[in-house]
């Protein structure tokens, strides 16, 4: 074990009792908390029908949706290979599950399985390595584990990064442990990353020249299915003839700015019905009882998804404010509203998933953070998609606007799923890649 690597590994050793309290509380029934230890079942023996498997790696709910073609075309081209999935959430995993779902009559597949990506101490990561004996590793973005890394390294394990992004935030972050991140990128076999800048850092950080190349944003690739539109459709229906604004994947911070927005969009806008929708299930209890407590000093009414009936009629008739508290339907959600702000942008976070509101045909809303997706920002805003707001002010003004203005709501909305259309193509540098570390 080189230094950096036995130092990161002591830091999270004194961690881990914080570490294992997270674990604790965000503990998902259909999975032990064992799996945070790396204790899985272990992979068969192959068989001429069944051989090792796959594992892909997508930390949370939007990575999981991101790889939805991905993980099509892989259990297309190999057939005989297991796929193994895994999350670090819980909302990942939900996703993860109705991805990996098999239809009745299906057949000529092997299995796929979620389980949740081990804690990476030592011990934990070499045990699952050994348990899954993947043929191939796959790391969505930016997940780079040093001791998983180092753990499939010591099994002869290719292990490859798609979509690979770091923004010039994260960038310089990794460069104060510039000896772990040379440490950890020794170990990657093959790199995509979104972009030539995302690439270049990379390589400034570590990443062996030869290993890498640009192909594109996997984000570009989202395929929703029909029943996701659908749902939302019948969704919108029960809000009635209402406009309908969503405040998606919010930070502590933003929503009492959203709700003050709100607030003036009310004014303009007395039917106006906003979804605010935390990124963390963790607050959806803290969010609900401030848009209650809101709603309740103006003389109006909030809602809970969870809460909803199945003809969502309160909604149609009272509510101000409906809270996205269920896991899993922020695309359902999305397909309910007409136009969408994303959160993580409002604070210091570096913003959200643009692309899945703008495949919906959605105009789109950001605060000025938007350091994890600025490539994809600068174009949405060049051509007429993206609408920047520096504040509660700002973001209000804006959806008064577009709610006034139903044809210049219609054009952002083409603007944006066009954009999403012109930049496909990522898909199949992506597989290229792989394939050259697994041959078909």
């Amino acid at each position: 074990m080189s230094l950096a690597r036995g130092l990161y590994s002591t830091a999270l050793t004194l961690l881990s009792p914080l570490i294992w309290q997270r674990v604790w509380r965000e503990h998902d029934a259909q999975h032990p908390r064992l799996e945070r230890l790396g204790i899985i079942p272990s992979t068969p023996n192959t068989t001429p029908d069944i051989e090792r498997p796959i594992w892909l790696h997508a930390a949370s709910l939007g990575e999981v949706v991101m790889v939805a073609s991905l993980v099509e075309a892989l259990r297309q081209r190999y057939p005989r290979r297991p796929l193994v999935l895994t999350t670090m959430t819980a909302t990942g995993a939900a996703q993860a599950a109705r991805l990996l779902h098999t239809p009745q009559g299906s057949s000529g597949l092997a299995p796929a399985r979620h389980h949740y990506l081990p804690l990476d101490f030592p011990l934990s990561a070499r045990r699952f390595v050994r348990r899954l004996r993947p043929a191939l590793a796959i790391m969505v973005e930016t997940e780079l584990w040093p001791n998983l890394m180092a753990a499939c390294a010591r099994d002869d394990i290719a292990l490859c990064v798609i979509n690979g992004r770091l923004s010039p935030r994260a960038f310089q972050r990794y460069r104060r442990i510039g000896a772990l991140m040379r440490d950890s990128l020794a170990h990657v076999s093959g790199l995509s990353a979104k972009s030539q800048q995302d690439l270049e850092r990379f390589m400034a950080l570590g990443l062996p020249p030869a290993r890498g190349t640009a192909v594109g944003s996997l984000k570009f690739e989202l395929d929703i299915a029909e029943q996701v539109i659908a749902d939302g459709q019948v969704l919108r229906q029960s809000f009635a003839q209402r406009p309908v604004w969503i405040a998606a994947s919010t930070h502590d911070g933003e929503d009492g700015q959203i709700l003050a927005a709100h607030a003036a969009v009310r004014d303009q806008h007395p039917q106006a019905l906003l979804l605010l929708v935390p990124r963390h299930p963790q607050r959806f209890e803290a969010v609900a009882a401030q848009a209650a407590q809101w709603c309740q000093s103006r003389g109006e009414s909030s809602l809970r998804r969870s809460a909803m009936t199945e003809s969502g009629t309160e909604v149609a008739d009272a509510a101000s404010v409906l809270v996205g508290d269920s896991l899993g339907e922020l695309l359902t959600l999305y397909a309910a509203s007409d136009i969408a702000f994303i959160g993580g942008s409002l604070v210091p976070i570096g913003g959200h998933n643009l692309l899945e509101p703008a495949a919906l045909g959605l105009p789109l809303l950001s605060g000025p953070s938007l350091d994890n997706f600025s490539e994809i920002a600068e174009v949405m805003a060049a051509e007429g998609a993206l609408q920047v707001v520096a504040d509660d002010a700002e973001l209000a003004e804006a959806v008064n606007a577009l709610f006034s203005d139903q044809a210049a709501q219609q054009v952002a909305g083409q603007a944006a799923s066009q954009v999403v259309e012109r930049n496909r193509g990522a898909l199949s540098g992506t597989l290229a890649m792989l394939e050259h570390h697994l041959p078909l």
